[in-house]
């Protein structure tokens, strides 16, 4: 997959898709597109391409959303609904490397 391939506006589509219905009226459009915004900060900031521990990216990933979203008054999340929203948006990713 290329950055090129990851279109914003279909991940937001596929996500809200994708999400449990318990979930689909916690995330509007704009928290969804905030957060692919915040995943975007979390990887520019660390570099966990080289690293092999998921656990602790995932746990750091959840608590950089969880800590930005509180201080950016977008809302308070907690770990199971930010997690949802992670695996959502990874099956997103997951559809563009079948394509491949």
């Amino acid at each position: 997959m290329s950055i090129s391939d990851y279109d914003e506006v279909i991940a937001v589509s596929f996500i809200q898709n994708y999400l449990p219905q318990e979930l689909k009226d916690r995330f509007n459009e704009d928290d969804i597109y905030y957060f692919l915004d915040l995943l975007c900060e979390f990887y520019e900031k660390n570099d966990y391409l080289e690293e092999d521990d998921e656990e602790k990216e995932e746990r750091e990933l959840i608590d950089f959303i969880i800590q930005q979203s509180a201080k950016d008054v977008v809302g308070d999340f907690t770990r199971e609904e930010v997690l949802m929203f992670l695996l959502a948006e990874s099956a997103y990713t997951d559809t563009l490397n079948m394509e491949e």
